[in-house]
């Protein structure tokens, strides 16, 4: 074995500088720079310009996308990805980085990134962004990066690397292993997104364009709705100052139809309030990362003493949860009961309302709740300019149905979120093992059969 500064390596493994590993022309580029870019504007159709936020664990992230017109497509084509490129963020989390795939190819990248383009005869992207991933790698690039106020990589740090690799049939097999689990994810993730489209068109269509109620006033039987279900909708609509709405729904403010609550931080200085803790703990920083709006557990726990502490104390499972600042409007429906510290409006649904039917309220209403934020430094929405918001009761038939049709989509997507987390888990303990040729290839295959 041989000694690195990742871990140790079979004997006969190669090695080389990431440089000599790159095509010579471009092999390791830093995106442009704003004074580069000249843009005139971002534009909503366009070609998408990926940035350190954009990169998740190992994939580009799709979502919130700055784009560019063709003119400055064009303009910048020489910081064009195509797949088999790997993105590293060149400041902030220096040890981030993205394999590009086949739907990223022309997308464009930023001046906070680097674009490492290698030579495939030597290097399989797949491997080699697997490589990137080592705990003992990032952890080295962390510690190189400079800068006195924010870390930072420059094309001769990265080209600089030292990469150690087997065989390129190797390399390939190893990259399919992680690969295989890590495209599982991938679907999990889509199919949970099209879960929860579903759970939103349903509420939008029922509640937000009350699309049942104007069938029925027109003398037409609901899309996609059977008789028995539809006999729960009126068929008339009655004034309100929210504008029409379907008779006989009342208006509540939403502090009267939920539980409003916050929550608070006790004392970090206080072991016996966090040692040992068997009680999640949520800031908005959990919620930040997730890939569906459902709560699976949190970073810190808090012990009995902790949650004394907490006027809110511990809140029951199915509770909504929604950030309050810093920004205002992370959602989550939390599938473990959990105390929230002063980041969050936690809404216990145990009234006319369910926590699905306000999980997809506080969606839809995002902008007036956060056009009632207030501060200077960052926006806060208070419990009392949240509590007066008004909010359509539906019928408590109409609700009943709407729970028992949505609630299985919310289970499906919690399933695969554990299913995804378990996988991950795995894919996290393979990959050192593979790469460092500790677990041979067939052996791994063998265990995942």
């Amino acid at each position: 074995m041989t000694t690195t500064p990742y871990g140790m390596f079979p004997t006969n493994y190669r090695h080389a500088r990431l440089g000599e590993l790159c095509v010579e022309d471009g092999g390791v580029k830093t995106g442009p720079f704003g004074s580069q870019l000249h843009l005139r504007d971002y534009v909503p159709i366009g070609t998408p310009i990926i940035t350190v936020e954009h990169l998740g664990e190992n994939r580009i992230i799709h979502r919130e996308l700055p784009r560019v017109s063709d003119e400055d497509r064009k303009r910048l084509s020489r910081y064009s990805l195509r797949p088999g490129d790997i993105v590293f963020s060149r400041v902030g989390s220096v040890d981030l980085r993205a394999l590009v795939r086949e739907e990223e190819s022309g997308w464009l990248f930023s001046g906070r990134l680097l674009r490492i383009r290698p030579k495939l005869d030597l290097i399989d992207p797949g491997y080699l962004s697997w490589f990137f991933g080592l705990p003992l790698f990032r952890e080295y690039v962390r510690r190189i990066a400079f800068g006195a106020t924010m870390p930072s990589l420059n094309t001769k740090l990265l080209s600089d690397l030292p990469v150690y690799f087997p065989s390129i049939d190797q390399q390939r097999a190893i990259a399919h292993i992680l690969g295989t689990l890590d495209d599982k994810i991938e679907l999990n993730r889509r199919m949970n997104e099209t879960l929860e489209a579903i759970a939103r068109a349903i509420f939008k269509s029922w509640f937000v364009d009350f699309n049942p109620v104007r069938a029925k006033i027109e003398g037409r039987q609901p899309y996609g709705m059977d008789a028995e279900t539809a006999a729960l909708f009126p068929d008339s609509f009655e004034d309100s100052p929210l504008g029409k709405i379907p008779k006989g729904w009342p208006i509540l403010p939403a502090g009267e139809a939920v539980k409003a609550v916050g929550g608070s931080t006790p004392s970090t200085k206080n072991p016996e309030y966090w040692e040992g803790g068997t009680f999640f703990w949520a800031t908005p920083k959990d919620l930040s990362t997730l890939t569906s709006p459902v709560l699976l557990e949190t970073e810190r726990k808090i012990t009995d003493r902790g949650i004394a502490q907490i006027s809110s104390g511990l809140l029951p499972r199915g509770t909504v949860l929604m950030s309050s600042r810093a920004p205002v409007g992370y959602l989550a429906l939390s599938t473990v009961p959990v105390a929230v510290n002063q980041g969050f409006i936690a809404m216990v649904c145990d009234g006319p309302v369910s926590n699905y039917y306000v999980l997809n309220w506080c969606h839809h209403n995002m902008e007036e709740i956060q056009q009632r934020a207030i501060g200077t430094t960052f926006a806060e929405i208070s419990k009392s300019a949240f509590r007066p918001i008004p909010m359509i009761v539906p019928a408590g038939s109409v609700m009943i149905h709407f729970t028992q049709l949505i609630e299985p989509l919310y289970k499906a997507i919690e399933e695969r979120l554990k299913e995804s987390r378990a996988l991950a888990t795995l894919r996290d303990a393979l990959l050192p093992k593979l790469i460092s040729g500790q677990l041979r290839v067939k052996e791994a295959e063998r265990f995942l059969k």
